[in-house]
């Protein structure tokens, strides 16, 4: 199946420790939605990511193929506030491809992600050789 990665999960080394036997495939856009930081994580001691509906925005990110062990290796990672989501990305071709990612149940107010997230999402950028811009929207931090 694919996963539509987005923010951490871009991150390749730490996708390698989350899902082992995950294999980038290519980049994709996800249209109408907006990369959003909310809620509280002690681990990054900050906000965390998640993806909204937003009409004429979109989301930047990863595809990889992984196995339905790597979702619930995932899952776990991601814990109880997140829910999956099988959303439609699209190829720099033009193609669309279903994929599943991972939403936060319960967006709440945005609040500000710790410094080490922020590194850490925007080496998932350079692995992906993604330009981080206002659509992606870490840089207003």
């Amino acid at each position: 199946m694919y996963y539509f990665a987005f923010a951490s999960n871009l991150n390749r080394k730490q996708m390698s420790e989350r899902a082992p036997s995950a294999k980038s495939r290519f980049s994709a856009t996800l249209p109408n939605y907006k990369l959003i930081f909310s809620g509280w994580s002690r681990t990054w001691r900050g906000a965390v990511a998640s993806i909204q509906q937003s009409r004429g925005d979109r989301v930047m990110g990863g595809i990889y193929e992984i196995s339905e062990q790597d979702l619930s290796r995932l899952a776990r990672y991601e814990g109880t506030d997140y829910t999956t989501a099988n959303v439609i990305v699209f190829r720099d071709t033009g193609e669309a491809v279903e994929a599943v990612t991972f939403v936060r149940k319960r967006q709440g107010d945005e609040g500000k992600p710790s410094l080490e997230y922020l590194a850490v999402i925007k080496q998932g950028y350079i692995d992906w050789d993604l330009t981080q811009g206002s659509d992606n929207r870490n840089n207003r931090y």
